[in-house]
C-alpha cells in the first residue's frame, strides 16, 4: 500500500488506528454471517458523521478489527463510544435473538484496543530518529 499523505490548511498527516472491540464477555453474539454483514453496514454508515474512512474491517464471533484513518482533530474516544453505542442499539433492534448471547442488557465490553499504525516499524523509525543525530 502506498504511502498516502492528507493535509489541512496547517499540516500534513498520515493517521491510521488499528481499533478491536469485543462483545462483553467473550459471547459469540456475532454468530451469524448476516449480523457480521450488518453490522460492517453499519460501521460504513458511520465513518464520515465521525470524520473517519474505514480502511478495513473484520468482525469474528466475538469480536471487530477496524482499521480507519483520521485527522490530527478526531477525538478517538467518541469515535469508539459513537460506534459501540450505535452498532449495539440497531443490532439488538434488528436481530432480538442475539439477547439469548448477551450479559444482562451489555452488547460490548466497556474496553477496547486502539492502536495507532504506520507503514513502518517502531524498530525503522527509532532508527531514523536516532540517525538524525548524526547527522547535525
Amino acid at each position: 500500500m502506498k504511502y498516502k499523505l492528507d493535509r489541512s490548511a496547517h499540516s500534513v498527516y498520515s493517521l491510521h488506528y488499528h481499533l478491536v472491540v469485543v462483545i462483553k464477555y467473550r459471547r459469540k453474539a456475532l454468530y451469524d454471517e448476516a449480523i457480521r454483514e450488518r453490522l460492517k453496514q453499519i460501521i460504513w454508515s458511520l465513518a464520515d458523521e465521525l470524520g473517519i474512512e474505514i480502511l478495513a474491517q473484520e468482525p469474528a464471533e466475538d469480536h471487530l478489527h477496524i482499521l480507519f484513518t483520521a485527522t490530527p482533530t478526531t477525538n478517538l474516544s467518541n469515535v469508539v463510544n459513537v460506534i459501540k453505542g450505535v452498532t449495539a442499539r440497531r443490532l439488538r433492534q434488528e436481530f432480538p435473538q442475539t439477547k439469548e448471547f448477551l450479559w444482562e442488557n451489555s452488547f460490548w465490553s466497556n474496553s477496547y484496543f486502539i492502536a495507532s499504525t504506520g507503514q513502518v516499524s517502531l524498530d525503522v523509525l527509532m532508527q531514523y530518529v536516532e540517525s538524525q543525530m548524526e547527522k547535525v
